[in-house]
């Protein structure tokens, strides 16, 4: 078992790791929209909390020697449904034809009230 910890990937604001990697497999917490410069929530659309949230999931991935395409599946936390199509849009561009297999759930809160938070799993060599 290995701890993976990016310093351009937030920090755990609790007792977790970024991720773990273990027996191949590489399992990353669940990411919210911090930027890793301010320390600050993005807010101001689901757009630009997608995209931080994706760019966090990538410092990670680097970190861990692997990418979006070695990535198996994602759990998708949202406080909106509706949100669910703009998601999509930003999402799509961090992977090619072969997506992963996912889940996308509605929730009532996520950490420091963001608007949504992915996990996934990726492979690693």
């Amino acid at each position: 078992m290995r701890i993976i910890y990016s310093q351009y990937a937030p920090d755990p604001i609790g007792p977790y790791s970024q991720a773990v990697s273990v027996n191949g497999l590489l399992y990353i917490s669940g990411q919210i929209a911090i930027n890793t410069k301010t320390q600050e929530l993005i807010t101001g659309s689901i757009e630009s909390e997608t995209t931080q949230v994706m760019e966090n999931i990538g410092s990670i991935l680097k970190e861990a020697s692997t990418d979006f395409s070695k990535v198996i599946k994602c759990s998708i936390f949202i406080k909106n449904m509706n949100d669910f199509t703009k998601i999509n849009q930003i999402y799509s561009k961090y992977f090619n034809i072969n997506f992963p297999a996912r889940e996308t759930i509605e929730v009532s809160k996520l950490p420091k009230n963001g608007n949504i938070e992915i996990s996934c799993i990726a492979s690693v060599d």
